[in-house]
């Protein structure tokens, strides 16, 4: 159907006087004695086309004014009477599709809890759509980023035999029926459809780094999937992941890059979704557009793990989670560090190594590993990397502590065999950027179809 994107029809000056054809979804209807307005959205832009309809000289179908009704209209484009850009002087307006008064998405109800409960139709509200677009633009930045720097980009399986966290949280794969009888794991494994136990991948960093021992520089970006029975605002059982892997790099040098490319994210949403990050400003989060400016302009701080614990001890009656040397930080130690004792985003490094995976790069106090966590205001951590173990004997000392199956990372451990360089890498979660530079406060808002416990709508 031949017609002009309202986002053109906004914003292009050369339309003005000229005749053109839009579609969309009518999201307001007003009405007065002599004139009509309707406001159209096609998904193209932020801010909706007006379309005025002079009465006198055409008559419009009931049906094409009802929220949610979907229509052709072809017009004059003209100067807004009102504000900046364009709108539409109608000479026809025809129903594509009708949309019956039981629609759903009506302003006495459109709470996220209910938006949630219906998410085939919640983009059609202005908070969604301006998520889903901040959304995109993010993504494209993510690939803008590496390509400018020579990062070659990978897609990893997502159907593996090996645990990448060796958390034991991965979704099993198989084809056996659900009835499916043996007498040992081995035998039922035997008989599946791989000869061997499967599941979806929870991280393609372990083949990630297969190909940065090769390309020097890569990064993976897709989806990844945990079997994390955690019913929390910030957990899904299915999100995205970028993870670059770094040959020839270790952790002062993996910092560096995951710092870069944060401040990039965070300019590529201020520059290119400035209706957007306005409105969630406005509407969701309160100062959100200082507090992104304030990340990307920030030199990041670095801190040692068992200074962060100090500071923390020091004010352990306010916390829920007292901490001491070897715990894990919570969200609210992580916002307590950056939001009143740095002030600015901060690198903590250097954690204990029973905390941490075992890939992770051992230090020579053989306490510690060369990792880091990216904590950020308002949000606490949103980034994991670490220089990974480039020792072979070291990194089979670490999984046989683990006591994890070593058959199953045997081309993992020949990287250390065959040219072992320093390497190292990061995790950036996708749907937690877009939380952070949206202002939503439940990742369920910032995914298309959330996938949680006992929820796969």
């Amino acid at each position: 159907m031949k017609h002009i994107d309202i986002y053109d029809v906004l914003n292009n000056p050369t339309l003005i006087g000229q005749e053109t054809v839009v579609c969309g979804w009518v999201r307001t209807f007003r009405d007065s004695a002599q004139v009509s307005f309707l406001e159209l959205a096609d998904g193209t832009s932020f801010p909706r086309l007006q379309v005025v309809i002079d009465k006198s000289a055409l008559t419009v179908d009931p049906e094409c004014t009802k929220l949610g009704a979907s229509v052709r209209v072809k017009g004059m484009v003209v100067k807004a009477f009102k504000g900046e850009g364009n709108e539409l002087n109608a000479s026809s307006v025809a129903l594509l599709g009708k949309c019956p008064p039981e629609y759903p998405i009506q302003k006495k109800r459109t709470t996220l809890d209910f938006l949630r409960t219906i998410p085939h139709l919640r983009l059609r509200t202005n908070t969604f759509q301006a998520v889903f677009r901040v959304r995109s633009v993010a993504a494209q930045a993510i690939h803008r980023f590496f390509h400018e720097r020579r990062f070659f980009y990978m897609n990893t399986p997502l159907v593996t035999a090996s645990d990448c966290e060796g958390a034991g949280e991965m979704f099993r794969v198989t084809t056996q029926p659900w009835n499916a009888s043996y007498k040992t794991e081995e035998e039922y494994y035997k008989n599946d459809f791989f000869g061997v136990k499967a599941g979806l991948s929870v991280s393609g960093q372990l083949e990630g780094e297969v190909a940065a021992t090769a390309l020097g520089k890569i990064y993976t970006f897709g989806p990844s999937f945990r079997a994390e029975n955690s019913n929390t605002a910030r957990h899904l059982a299915e999100f995205w992941h970028v993870e670059p892997e770094i040959a020839f790099a270790e952790l002062p040098d993996v910092i560096e890059i995951a710092e870069e490319l944060l401040k990039y994210l965070i300019r590529a949403v201020l520059a290119e979704c400035a209706e957007e990050t306005k409105f969630f400003d406005t509407f969701v989060e309160k100062g959100l557009i200082d507090k992104l400016t304030h990340v990307a302009e920030s030199d990041f701080a670095v801190c040692e793990y068992t200074e962060a614990i100090e500071i923390l001890k020091k004010e352990n009656a306010r916390f829920q989670f007292p901490v001491e040397w070897g715990s894990d930080l919570q969200s609210e130690h992580e916002r307590f560090l950056t939001e009143e004792v740095f002030k600015r985003p901060v690198f903590v490094t250097n954690y204990p190594k029973e905390i941490k995976s075992f890939y992770m790069k051992q230090n020579a106090d053989g306490k510690t590993v060369a990792a880091t966590d990216l904590l950020v205001p308002g949000i606490g951590e949103i980034i994991g990397g670490s220089e990974r173990e480039a020792d072979y004997e070291k990194l089979l000392t670490a999984m046989k502590e683990r006591k994890m199956d070593l058959d199953a990372y045997k081309q993992y451990l020949d990287l250390r065999v065959f040219g072992s360089v320093p390497h190292g890498g990061f995790g950036l979660g996708f749907e937690r950027f877009v939380m952070y530079v949206t202002g939503m406060e439940n990742i369920r808002d910032v995914t298309l179809f959330p996938r949680w416990t006992k929820n796969i709508m």
